[in-house]
């Protein structure tokens, strides 16, 4: 069943406002069908789908929602003003869900922990689009989960939501914990710690990624401390041509866990 709401005072619209400003820890905030069929698809528990009465007239749309509606616990129709007032893009997409936020705490990274891991760690990464688009490419690349330290932003952010397309959803992840501890973690463990470095002397191809091995990238500015460099196993480098000092982090993940996906896909037997 599908109620209406006509005032923008309503309480789920106010209660979708507060998970879109991250005032509700306990839930997240998906906007636009695709995305939204995606959380259906990983099995989020959907607490409420809020529709424009102009989607539910398209064919293809009205079929996702009823199939969203049966999962959730409330569904509602509204004009698109009101949709407007709720979403957090320029151009209201026709739907928002509000979610139960997937866990992100060391146990649910541990759990999913394989013989030979392919991990990611964002080192305070404050762009939410940067953090999403690693999600997608670490996914599309085979890692096995991801570790967000604390001050990089959050992966279940509606920035970081849309830039993923759904890897958030189904990419193990940790969030919170320090530098240190996240290296400490991975040694634990027998993985290699691995810190992209634009100073670094060894090439990425040059590294045997086909070993456990988290890749740790940096804050977009300033990357990583001497410190902490000195702190994990080794450090290495995307060689480049021309005058660019250095790759968004996003693009440079990519490579890295690319060359690491054809290293391992390389040593398996045919």
């Amino acid at each position: 069943m599908i109620d209406t709401i006509a005032s923008r005072d309503n309480s789920l619209l106010r209660q979708a406002r507060a998970v879109r400003d991250g005032k509700i820890d306990e839930l997240i905030y998906v906007e636009g069908l695709r995305l939204s069929e995606e959380a259906q698809r990983s099995n989020l528990t959907i607490e409420a789908v809020i529709v424009s009465a102009e989607l539910l007239r398209k064919d293809r749309a009205a079929q996702a929602i009823a199939e969203l509606s049966h999962v959730s616990k409330r569904t509602v129709s509204v004009s698109e003003k009101l949709l407007e007032s709720i979403s957090y893009t320029k151009t209201p997409q026709g739907i928002v869900v509000l979610a139960e936020r997937p866990g992100s705490s060391e146990a649910r990274l541990t759990e999913s922990v394989e013989a030979n891991p392919l991990l990611v760690v964002l080192h305070q990464i404050n762009n939410p689009v940067n953090v999403g688009a690693i999600l997608r490419t670490a996914e599309a690349a085979g890692a096995t989960g991801v570790i967000a330290t604390k001050n990089t932003s959050d992966p279940f952010s509606p920035k970081a939501l849309r830039g993923a397309m759904g890897s958030a959803f189904r990419l193990p992840i940790w969030s919170g914990p320090s530098f240190e501890e996240a290296v400490e973690w991975c040694r634990e463990r027998g993985i290699v710690t691995a810190c992209a470095d634009a100073e670094a002397t060894t090439d990425y191809t040059n590294v045997d990624w086909t070993n456990g091995t988290a890749l740790f990238v940096g804050r977009e500015s300033t990357g990583f401390t001497a410190e902490e460099l000195m702190n994990a196993d080794l450090s290495v480098k995307i060689p480049m041509r021309g005058l660019a000092e250095s790759l968004n982090v996003s693009v440079a993940t990519g490579i890295l866990l690319f060359e690491a996906a054809r290293q391992r896909a390389a040593k398996i037997p045919q």
